[in-house]
């Protein structure tokens, strides 16, 4: 599928396709451009002043691609990668995760072009009713974003994993996740 941007500095064309095990390290350089580290802080989505270390490695990028309820959504121009997120079915919807658009690209309209390509994706794939995520408390702007896009808040919380290197290398000591969905079935 191939959509043109109709807004920012230029158009931009996208396709989209699922990742294979061969994009593994370009997927785990893409998130961790976006969420961590200097270069992140070029994008509105850095994770820098809540989180070190990498956010994921190309072996964690392996086996999401490789579970039969995953898939991971890449978003490509001129076949480079500028996008990508996880979406994983579960019982009564899709869990949507690992959202990273490159920071060069940020502030065009990419993610909300690819936030809807995997809305409907998630729907098309597994007729998901529903789409929910995990968001970090402290990330208001994001949050904001997200219920600009028809996102609310379910009222669950789960703390931050603490002590789990998978996570990161947290910088404070009151972060926690606040749970978002949409209802899908506008696509059903």
């Amino acid at each position: 599928m191939t959509s043109t941007e109709t807004e920012g500095a230029a158009p931009l064309e996208l396709s989209y396709r699922a990742a294979t095990d061969a994009d593994a390290q370009a997927l785990a350089d893409l998130v961790n451009s976006c969420y961590r580290g200097q270069s992140s802080r070029q994008g509105w989505t850095t994770e820098a002043d809540l989180l070190g270390g990498q956010r994921i490695d190309a072996d964690a990028v392996r086996k999401l691609v490789a579970r039969p309820d995953t898939t991971v959504l890449l978003a490509e121009s001129d076949r480079t990668l500028v996008a990508c997120c996880e979406l994983q079915r579960g019982v009564g919807g899709t869990y949507f995760g690992m959202f990273s658009v490159a920071p060069g690209f940020q502030g065009r309209g990419l993610g909300r072009r690819v936030l809807a390509e995997a809305e409907c994706t998630a729907a098309r794939l597994w007729r998901s009713p529903l789409m929910r995520m995990m968001v970090i408390a402290q990330r208001s702007e994001l949050i904001a974003w997200y219920e600009r896009r028809g996102y609310t808040g379910t009222g669950r919380t789960e703390p931050f994993p603490y002590g789990d290197p998978a996570f990161g290398e947290p910088k404070r000591e009151d972060l926690a996740f606040v749970e978002m969905s949409k209802d899908l079935t506008a696509f059903l």
